[in-house]
């Protein structure tokens, strides 16, 4: 997990140091997908990006589904796991902070909601990625795995249709969102997970019983 760790907060640098040093902070490929995404689809697509920016922040992805994941945490994997997973949450959204006051990049100028300061990551794509992989160390299923990238490429994608952010702020924040996650896991899972989360549950078949039987 530390090698796959690394390895995302070395994509996410590399990005925010080509973002940062683009031109006024604008790339081609940025430039290629806002024009195919920003607006596209009309109604129907804007609309469930709307959705998904409340999921994603406000009273609703501040309070509500953080609290909602820890009841969740709570009643499968005890205490110790919603104190993991809460801190891997703050700890991502605190490099965000940070990415995004030292990289300063602008939004596009065509924004269909108001957001905050700092273009590069995104927040609400490193969040969903955030909550993605924690449920996956704790719950290490495929179908875990596909619906936590389906999430977050949902989230991204909505991101860029609403005009918040550019194609590689998303990518970045996907990156900070897992990377954070995973480097929290190697810290805590131990303590949380004192038996292993990340291996799969034992067969509940019985032992062939040892010796030759006779």
């Amino acid at each position: 997990m530390v090698l796959g760790a690394a390895g995302l907060l070395v994509v996410a640098a590399a990005l925010g140091l080509w973002v940062y040093s683009a031109p006024g902070g604008e790339t081609a490929v940025d430039h290629w997908w806002h024009d195919l995404a920003a607006g596209g689809g009309g109604a129907p697509l804007v609309g469930f990006s709307l959705v998904m920016d409340y999921v994603g922040a406000g009273w609703a992805g501040v309070l509500a589904v953080p609290l909602l994941i820890a009841a969740f945490l709570l009643w499968r994997r005890g205490w110790k796991a919603v104190v993991f997973a809460l801190t891997a949450c703050a700890c991502s959204a605190l490099v965000v902070q940070l990415a995004k006051h030292v990289v300063a990049r602008a939004r596009p100028e065509d924004m269909l909601v108001l957001s905050d300061f700092g273009s590069f990551p995104s927040g609400h794509t490193a969040n969903a990625a955030t909550v993605a992989a924690i449920l996956w160390l704790l719950f290490p299923r495929m179908r875990v795995l596909v619906l936590g990238l389906l999430w977050i490429v949902l989230m991204a994608f909505s991101r860029t249709v609403l005009a918040v952010h550019w194609l590689t702020d998303t990518v970045g924040g996907a990156a900070v969102g897992i990377a954070t996650a995973l480097l929290c896991g190697v810290c805590l899972l131990p303590w949380a997970e004192p038996q292993g989360a990340l291996r799969p549950e034992a067969s509940s078949a019985p032992e062939p019983a040892s010796g030759s039987g006779l």
